[in-house]
């Protein structure tokens, strides 16, 4: 089936959209929360009251997923939407201008590149007071974004050398008018792998610091159930704990992984299965006929 990755992976990334976005409602649709104990039901495992099971202090494992899910989908999406557009700003007029402007904005992203990210995100993540989902998904985002920078600099500095961006800038088009018009559609392939690559990036990196207890306690996602997990469940055996949400991020890993992989072979025609088959086929049929 043609494009089959693609559909597989938008299928999964919609779902985890659906969950986050009518999460809340859905929790109250069940009689469930996040934050609801159940004094009757604690440390069991999945079971037709909880799906799920329940954790150490009999909160519904099915109901922190759900609510989960829409504070890793938000800092997932949001700090790769910032960091698209900080690798955009800063990597295509680079170069594309050249000269001046490419020394001064390489000069910030050579900057932000050799910078220890990991490290210094928990440093800053640690300084500031709020750590909700917002507050982590800017600071994933404003020091994620420069090796994106540097592919788009490529990228633009090989297109702005082909015929049709000659040919336009001959005709009087402004430097402006080519980047948005020409130039960024050529990236459109770049940018979506990007995206994709940012959105899974920034979930880990919001587990990560949830694992360590860089996060909000008023705040509930994958991390900071994984978080809670593993001071109990890993030593008692609580396998319906930990095991969702590392199973969530797998999946998303693997959602935008299909859709990489769906891009590439739209975009790149040697990369389509039914074009070899064409190609071996043809080559049979010319040999044939010697």
């Amino acid at each position: 089936m043609k494009g089959w990755k693609v559909r597989t992976g938008i299928a999964i990334c919609a779902v985890f959209g659906v969950i986050a976005i009518v999460g809340p409602w859905l929790n109250d649709l069940m009689g469930l929360g996040p934050w609801k104990i159940d004094y009757q039901a604690i440390q069991q495992p999945p079971s037709a009251e909880h799906w799920l099971g329940t954790t150490a202090q009999g909160q519904d494992v099915l109901a922190q997923m759900i609510a989960g899910t829409r504070n890793s989908v938000l800092v997932g999406v949001l700090a790769a939407v910032l960091g698209v557009v900080l690798a955009v700003l800063m990597g295509v007029p680079a170069g594309f201008f050249g000269g001046r402007v490419d020394a001064v904005l390489s000069f910030f992203t050579n900057m932000f590149l050799v910078m220890p990210v990991l490290p210094l995100i928990l440093v800053v993540a640690g300084y500031v007071q709020d750590t909700g989902p917002i507050t982590i998904a800017l600071i994933i985002g404003v020091f994620g974004w420069a090796p994106g920078a540097r592919t788009l600099r490529a990228q633009t500095m090989s297109l702005r050398q082909r015929d049709f961006v000659m040919a336009m800038r001959m005709l009087g088009e402004t430097r402006i008018r080519l980047i948005v018009v020409e130039v960024l559609p050529h990236l459109a392939g770049w940018l979506s792998a990007m995206f994709l690559h940012m959105v899974l990036g920034a979930v880990l990196a919001e587990a990560g610091l949830a694992f360590l207890g860089i996060s909000s306690a008023d705040s509930i996602s994958w991390g900071t159930i994984i978080n809670q997990a593993q001071q109990v469940a890993l030593l008692n055996g609580l396998w319906w704990w930990f095991v969702p949400p590392g199973l969530c991020i797998a999946l998303l890993g693997t959602a935008t992984g299909l859709i990489n992989f769906g891009i590439d072979e739209v975009m790149n025609p040697r990369l389509r299965t039914s074009d070899v088959k064409a190609v071996r086929k043809m080559k049979r049929v010319l040999e044939g006929t010697r």
